[in-house]
């Protein structure tokens, strides 16, 4: 069984700890584990008044994105204390009717910052927007990188025990994935 995950960074810097984060992530993906990425650099501002006309090509293509994904992994910084606004922008887009694609969806949350709390804040304001969406956070481990500037270098994630957390929470959704599809072929029977 290959286990397809989608990684969204919610920074859009080319130099983000969080983008490097999610690549870091791509190399420690388990076997039978893939982790594609999401460019929402190209969505527009959320606007009812577009969407009721159809969805731009960059939004279907993210909604398809995570639709198509067994589980979507976050990494997210954290400005003010709160998501970024381009992430908060991308679920937004992608949570409208119809068939919202973070319905049931597993989501994995992490996230560096310069500073000592990791993005602590930012994943539990992430973790409120995807109750209303009904997606299956996972709860544990929690992959909060603070000092991000010391355990990345030259865009490389390069702390072991890091590392191992990130390891970690990638072995966690594949459980949460394998179990999801148990349970739907024992609901299909």
């Amino acid at each position: 069984m290959t286990i397809q995950l989608l990684g969204i960074s919610g920074s859009l810097r080319k130099d983000s700890f969080n983008t490097a984060l999610l690549r870091a992530a791509q190399e420690l993906a388990p076997a039978g584990m893939s982790i594609g990425a999401a460019d929402i650099s190209t969505l527009p501002l959320y606007n009812d008044d577009v969407r009721e006309k159809g969805y731009p090509a960059p939004v279907q293509a993210l909604r398809d994105q995570i639709k198509a994904a067994d589980a979507v992994l976050i990494a997210t910084p954290e400005y003010n204390y709160s998501i970024p606004g381009v992430l908060k922008n991308a679920i937004d887009w992608a949570s409208r009717p119809p068939e919202q694609p973070f319905d049931g969806k597993i989501v994995g949350i992490m996230g560096a910052s310069p500073g000592r709390l990791g993005t602590a804040r930012a994943q539990y304001h992430l973790r409120q927007c995807f109750v209303f969406l009904n997606a299956a956070v996972l709860n544990r481990p929690e992959v909060m990188v603070g000092g991000a500037a010391q355990v990345f270098k030259d865009g490389k994630l390069v702390d072991a025990p890091t590392r191992q957390f990130v390891a970690d929470l990638l072995t966690a959704l594949a459980v949460a994935v394998g179990r999801q599809k148990l349970l739907a072929q024992h609901g299909s029977r």
